[in-house]
């Protein structure tokens, strides 16, 4: 499996993962889950909630996945549960995609990406590792990085709940 198809399906089971957890944490959003008619209505449901679970395994992004507008606030969100992160994609062009990020203890692993990443904290706290040379940063609230490709990284931690929320912006190869 190319790596950019074993990414595109690891973001999928996470998101996944995510939105399971959230529907058994919300006992509202576990009964509208239930009455859901068929798979659309579950992706629609899903994405409501900012999880992208249409996409089938190879699709590129935004595939099977219908518009939804965006929310007004990006401060406003329910905390993933402790050592998860939830993705939600904003903006997305050929070559150039935004995401708003909400971690809560997370740790993850060492990524080698493709493309540019730049981002920027708007709560919380959170601590990186980079190889080659290696050097740990601490961000908080308002700090800005840029991550240039094929810079290998990972997450070290992020804050318990509330949460660390990022904005992250992409450009170059598409994942």
């Amino acid at each position: 499996m190319a790596e950019k198809d074993l990414q595109l399906f690891l973001t999928k089971v996470e998101q996944l993962n995510a939105f399971v957890a959230l529907s058994q944490r919300d006992l509202g959003l576990g009964e509208a889950l239930r009455n859901c008619a068929d798979h659309q209505a579950v992706v629609a449901l899903a994405l409501q909630h900012g999880f992208a679970i249409g996409r089938r395994w190879g699709e590129g992004p935004g595939a099977a996945e219908p518009e939804q507008p965006q929310p007004a606030n990006l401060l406003v969100g329910q905390c993933p549960d402790s050592g998860q992160e939830y993705k939600q994609r904003l903006v997305e062009t050929p070559g150039l995609w935004l995401e708003r990020i909400h971690s809560c203890s997370y740790s993850g692993s060492w990524q080698d990406q493709p493309f540019s990443e730049w981002l920027t904290l708007l709560r919380g706290s959170a601590e990186l590792a980079f190889s080659g040379p290696d050097e740990r940063v601490l961000l908080s609230q308002g700090d800005q990085l840029l991550i240039e490709p094929h810079r290998r990284h990972r997450v070290v931690a992020t804050d318990p709940a509330p949460g660390t929320l990022w904005l992250a912006l992409f450009w170059g190869a598409d994942p």
